[in-house]
């Protein structure tokens, strides 16, 4: 890996705070030791898309250096933008139009989709890139095993504040959306209270609680996490204690996106995204008028979400993020690819890339999670590593309902 190399950077999936921070770093640390940096814009689809003519489309590729990447990394967001592109499983009309109908037909599979990695691979090749760096939750970093299992020399770094990526215990973002749930929270406690309501708080989370445990772990709220069907009137009975023990007559539930109570199915909705998801039906609404109906107390629904990824990245992830962006130019220059930026066991590290098939990271619930009290764990910390959880966690669909 001696010498000058090109090395590509894009970002993928939803945008969180610290991805410039990221792009910035290495571009920095690439230009300290005479290597050359291209922005790859959109995604997985500056990939796709790109076209020569006869130079590569300004729209999807940039020179990056330390001019254009100087003050970044002080606002949210992707300077680079990002998008949901599955280059794998393409639906027809998402297809650049330049794509010969004829070849389309030899990549569509059995389920209609067409798999453009070919496109992408020719495409690494024309731009003459030595390496990627790639920035992105679950769905970019499955493609980014599928590159490397390809013999693209690659790195990853795991983004997601849903912080539930295999291998690590953390991942940019998940800080920031903490805070700024807190934050949020705590600002509504005078309107609940004004009014003596019930709060539902919905925050991220599909698959795993993280950001509904450790938002309750630092608002004192009750928290329902995906790994924990829940019974529903005991909620509400702990719901209207906590009122009545309150002044100032309001309570306050943080629920994850895939939190439910047993028995009810939330619904999906929408059109699937590139990677199969689709919206769930608004848990935080629905639950509010459960509430209201069990207990006869006004019950309200906020949704958290997209302020969680908005503004500038906080103190920890920017710190998390520079560092996991040197960490992966340290592992360039010792020749090492087809690893994952990680922290294991509180300390940085690097790991095999998830793959396709492997299960999300998830709440361990006998550890971390007091179901009949709807609170994270406090005690027992003794030991743990900061961020309170290792590596390992529970596999999807381990959990019964």
């Amino acid at each position: 890996m001696a010498g000058t190399r090109r090395i590509g950077i894009l970002t993928g999936g939803g945008d969180v705070p610290g991805l410039n921070s990221v792009i910035k770093s290495v571009v920095y640390r690439a230009t300290e030791i005479g290597d050359e940096v291209i922005g790859i814009r959109r995604g997985w689809e500056g990939l796709t898309h790109l076209r020569f003519d006869p130079t590569p489309d300004p729209q999807y590729v940039v020179r990056l250096n330390r001019t254009n990447t100087r003050t970044i990394d002080r606002t949210g967001g992707t300077w680079l933008h990002t998008s949901r592109t599955n280059p794998r499983k393409m639906a027809p009309a998402s297809l650049p139009a330049w794509v010969d109908p004829s070849r389309v037909a030899e990549l569509t599979g059995p389920d209609g989709l067409v798999d453009l990695t070919s496109v992408v691979l020719a495409n690494i090749e024309r731009l003459g890139l030595d390496v990627l760096v790639t920035i992105g939750g679950d769905d970019t970093l499955s493609f980014s095993r599928a590159l490397c299992d390809s013999g693209v020399p690659l790195i990853a770094i795991p983004k997601t504040m849903d912080n539930d990526v295999a291998g690590t215990e953390y991942c940019i973002g998940f800080s920031t959306a903490i805070t700024r749930a807190k934050e949020l929270i705590n600002r509504q406690r005078t309107t609940l209270g004004s009014h003596e309501r019930i709060g539902v708080f919905r925050i991220f989370g599909r698959d795993a609680g993280f950001s509904a445990l450790y938002t309750a772990y630092v608002t004192s709220a009750r928290c329902l996490i995906p790994e924990a069907p829940y019974d529903i009137d005991r909620l509400a009975d702990i719901l209207i204690a906590d009122r009545e023990a309150n002044p100032s007559r309001y309570a306050v539930v943080v629920t994850a996106e895939g939190a439910i109570w047993r028995g009810a199915r939330m619904q999906d909705i929408g059109e699937p995204d590139a990677f199969g998801h689709r919206h769930k039906a608004n848990v935080g609404e629905v639950l509010a008028a459960e509430l209201k109906q069990l207990t006869g107390v006004e019950a309200v629904a906020s949704e958290l979400t997209y302020d969680l990824r908005s503004g500038e990245p906080d103190a920890l992830d920017s710190m998390v993020a520079t560092t996991f962006a040197n960490v992966a130019m340290d592992l360039l220059r010792d020749g090492v690819t087809g690893r994952m930026v990680a922290i294991q066991d509180g300390k940085y590290a690097h790991t095999e890339l998830p793959g396709p098939d492997t299960p999300a990271r998830r709440v361990d619930v006998a550890d971390m999670y007091n179901e009949d009290r709807f609170r994270p764990r406090y005690e027992g910390r003794l030991g743990d590593p900061m961020l309170l959880v290792g590596v390992g966690g529970v596999p999807v669909g381990s959990f019964a309902d």
